[in-house]
């Protein structure tokens, strides 16, 4: 009897494989995200060194102080190592190695002031706080802004425009912290609108996180005041952009034709106009998601808000290098993840670039 023979399958032709290779390379987002990721290690190597050169850290002031009741210099240091659990006397190559291979592993290291407390467990405590604060004022910032730019440009001229384009203008002058200080004065100090010492911290003493409503109307309480100080200082950018924008896909040719061809003003408002004008701000808006991130800091110090700004507030006045480190790292992986999810949405929208205008 004959035996049954398992069919072989054809080889791919020699030259399949590397054109296979070559189109994953030349992807668009295959290439956004090797520069992407190429940009995150640069961005550490260079903070790793960078804030090394900062003068003194608290292992040096612990060993100054031990210095100054007659301990010997290597007592001191052996107490300070075991202590911070850190040894800043290694040659800053073999630190550098140490520090990459626990990020590998997602281990941030341990603070520096807070002695023995895991760098990523500070993190997790505080960013929720502040990614709560950006995500909500950019929501409400992007979502008027850009309705009011699009009223803006249809109603170009009128006293609407000229009223609210003098008012994008001022609040995209001023600096965000100029306008946390003025509410806190005008606002809270001279017109006691809202108490101040109450309203500090990111939470109400004794109150329990949890799903609850009471939870979450204490933490909106406590973070009003920065979310209404991000709100007025980046709306006016969008209210401009958004106007601008509208007013010259306004002028486009395929706009003239839709209408030409009988299509309703709500469909060319929204199928051709809004779709094309809001294009170049998804661009600002990935940016402005990494800037608010690292420009909380000032922000969170003046309203004495929790966040991971206020924390790194505390570690750069106490050089606490593990915390800085980390903080920066999040702050360029928010910028870089934001820039990619505009270019993968860019290239969603406007296909010509994902193909290279082919």
């Amino acid at each position: 009897m004959a035996t049954l023979q398992a069919p072989t399958v054809p080889k791919a032709p020699p030259g399949m494989a590397a054109g296979l290779w070559r189109k994953f390379w030349r992807n668009y987002y295959v290439q956004r995200l090797i520069k992407g990721i190429v940009t995150v290690f640069v961005v550490t190597t260079l903070t790793f060194f960078l804030v090394r050169l900062m003068p003194s850290n608290p292992l040096e002031v612990y060993i100054q102080a031990q210095l100054s009741q007659g301990i010997p210099l290597a007592d001191a240091q052996a107490m300070a190592a075991a202590i911070y659990r850190v040894d800043l006397s290694k040659p800053i190559y073999v630190q550098y190695v140490e520090y990459l291979a626990g990020l590998v592993q997602g281990d941030f290291g341990r603070s520096i002031a807070s002695v023995g407390t895991p760098v990523s467990s500070i993190v997790l405590r505080f960013l929720p706080w502040t990614l709560f604060v950006v995500s909500v004022s950019l929501i409400v910032s992007f979502t008027v802004g850009v309705l009011l730019g699009t009223l803006m440009a249809y109603r170009r001229e009128s006293w609407f425009d000229h009223i609210l384009s003098a008012f994008a203008s001022i609040m995209s002058a001023i600096p965000n912290y100029v306008v946390g200080m003025l509410i806190i004065v005008y606002f809270g100090l001279r017109l006691k609108l809202f108490n101040y010492s109450e309203i500090r911290g990111s939470l109400t003493p004794g109150m329990v996180p949890g799903f609850n409503l009471k939870f979450f109307a204490d933490a909106l309480y406590h973070a009003s005041l920065p979310i209404i100080t991000y709100v007025l200082t980046t709306i006016g950018s969008w209210m401009l952009t958004m106007k601008s924008s509208t007013l010259s896909t306004l002028g486009e040719d395929y706009v003239t034709v839709a209408r030409a061809r009988g299509l309703t003003d709500s469909r060319i408002q929204m199928a051709y106009v809004g779709r094309n004008a809001v294009l170049p701000l998804f661009t600002q808006l990935a940016i402005s998601i990494g800037m608010v991130v690292g420009g909380s800091t000032l922000i969170e110090t003046i309203f004495t808000y929790q966040g991971i700004g206020h924390q790194l507030s505390s570690a750069l006045i106490t050089r606490d290098y593990p915390v800085m480190q980390a903080v920066f790292i999040i702050i360029c992986a928010s910028v870089v993840a934001a820039n990619f999810l505009a270019d993968a949405l860019y290239g969603w929208l406007d296909p010509r670039i994902r193909t290279g205008g082919r």
